[in-house]
């Protein structure tokens, strides 16, 4: 990894070969770049144990989910009109976009403090889960791993930017798709095969979901799963450090590949990991005399009187997989850690230095203090996720969907109309912005913060559980869908000629 940033620092000088690689990045690599930095540990270990623990094996529809909406659609609908009107437009990142889309520097400011916001507790949420799997593999402490993967990735980012990143994301996504495939057929083999273990899932009675649910298709809570599969697949299409991949992308012909194999790899990736943690209860109990009389192993509780999801997943792994196997999965979740984490501090620096400090720099940055500016962030990013990290909070996890929500909800809509329609106005992008971060902070306050405890009980009598982060991310991003053709309709595209000189640029360009 190092070697690789070695090599692609000779071949970053500008501002658009440090974030961009150059716009040349080929269909394959972009497509690992893509896929690595969506699965991260948080996906393998916390999301994986939580809801294949909550929904049994039809948690699989939340990768299949992914693979469809958050890869596959995503390539088709967003990849090429996103190459073209970046390109055309000369746009480095996400507040760019909207400054030079909707003639708005205002837009580019405030969209930028939103990025680097919600990135920060995403970016900690990366270290999640990896403390119980070193531990449980070999007794290394969790401030040497952490602090030692933050290294690790500040030197090959710093070094190479984005081409280094996504080189590196390639390798391991390879270790990501071996390791989660060895993984699934342990897990599964170790139960006597699929429709062993499918029975067994569904004859267990001590779970608090009705019998012959947690192996059905559909699961025990439908509606609940839905909302996470909004929420994780269709919140790509709103996240900075995701679309900005199809900046990079080198041609049209690159596009096509990279559909098929992102869409492969996340089949592979997120369809593995819920399917595996689908069969949590195979392997572990709640119940602390069940567990002892099944030899499952005892999942315990928080102060908060939840059940602690990262032990499920490492508590699996070890007594399904033979150790050479657990050394490979360590690598695995490292590799699938560091990949997010580079695409992460690498887009919130990029975000911070062109749309927040250049601007407010008088006479301006040239090309070489942008890109020392941008490494020196890096660092310091990777310095306070580290801090972060080190200190857990009990609401990382939660703050994890908390950023994607609020992310999402606030660009998906501006993002994607704007790329396509003319009518889209700053107004309705204003709303979109005030709606999406609003649903998601009045959300967290009154339930993940805890300030309303009255509104929480309310809220736990109701079949969709309004209390979960995950579905506010999710109607935070329908809204937004919904208010900015609304508000685009009784409002007026002020800069008429503006729009229209901008679309006929694009429309050459996709010739």
């Amino acid at each position: 990894m190092i070697g690789i940033g070695v090599y692609c620092h000779k071949k970053t000088s500008s501002v658009s070969d440090f974030v961009l690689g150059g716009r040349s990045v080929g269909g394959w690599i972009t497509a690992f770049a893509y896929g690595t930095s969506y699965f991260s540990a948080v996906v393998f270990i916390g999301y994986a144990g939580q809801f294949g623990w909550s929904y049994g094996v039809s948690a699989a529809w939340i990768g299949i989910g992914n693979a469809v909406i958050g890869s596959m659609l995503a390539w088709m609908i967003l990849g090429r009109r996103t190459r073209i009107m970046t390109k055309q437009m000369g746009a480095s990142t996400m507040p760019e976009y909207f400054e030079k889309r909707y003639n708005s520097k205002g837009l580019k400011v405030v969209s930028a403090v939103i990025v680097f916001l919600f990135l920060i507790p995403y970016t900690a949420s990366v270290y999640n889960g990896l403390s119980r799997l070193f531990g449980m593999a070999f007794n290394i402490p969790y401030s040497a791993c952490i602090i030692g993967m933050a290294v690790l990735t500040a030197v090959y980012v710093i070094l190479g930017g984005y081409k280094a990143t996504a080189i590196n994301d390639f390798i391991q996504g390879i270790i990501m798709l071996a390791g989660i495939s060895a993984v699934v057929f342990c897990v599964i083999s170790k139960k006597g095969g699929l429709s062993s273990a499918l029975g067994q899932l569904g004859a267990i009675s001590d779970t608090g979901v009705p019998e012959n649910t947690l192996n059905s298709l559909f699961g025990p809570d439908p509606i609940n799963l839905i909302g996470v599969v909004i929420l994780t697949s269709l919140g790509t299409w709103g996240l900075p450090q995701m679309v900005q991949k199809f900046y990079a992308i080198k041609d049209d012909q690159a596009i096509k590949r990279g559909t098929i194999i992102s869409t492969i790899f996340a089949v592979v990736v997120a369809g593995g990991s819920y399917l595996m943690g689908g069969f949590g209860r195979l392997y572990g109990s709640a119940d602390e005399a069940v567990a002892a009389q099944t030899g499952r192993t005892f999942i315990e509780r928080g102060a908060n009187g939840k059940l602690i999801y990262d032990s499920i997943v490492p508590a699996m792994l070890h007594d399904a997989l033979p150790e050479v196997l657990i050394g490979i999965v360590v690598v695995l979740v490292l590799s699938a850690s560091m990949s997010t984490l580079s695409s992460l501090v690498l887009t919130s620096s990029s975000t911070l230095t062109i749309d927040l400090i250049k601007p407010a720099v008088k006479g301006g940055m040239d090309e070489k203090k942008q890109v020392l500016t941008m490494r020196i962030l890096i660092a310091a990013f990777l310095v306070l996720s580290v801090v972060i990290a080190l200190n857990p909070n009990t609401y990382i996890t939660t703050l994890m969907s908390i950023s994607w929500g609020a992310l999402a909800g606030a660009f998906l809509a501006p993002f994607m109309y704007g790329l396509f329609s003319k009518k889209i106005t700053k107004a309705a992008v204003w709303t979109s912005f005030i709606t999406g971060v609003g649903i998601t902070v009045i959300h967290m306050f009154i339930f993940s913060l805890g300030f309303f405890p009255e509104a929480t009980k309310a809220a736990a009598s109701l079949k969709l559980n309004m209390a979960s982060p995950i579905n506010a991310g999710a109607i935070a991003m329908i809204v937004g869908l919904i208010v900015v053709p609304l508000v685009s309709s009784f409002t007026k595209v002020k800069d008429t000629e503006y729009v229209d000189r901008l679309f006929e640029e694009c429309g050459k360009e996709a010739g």
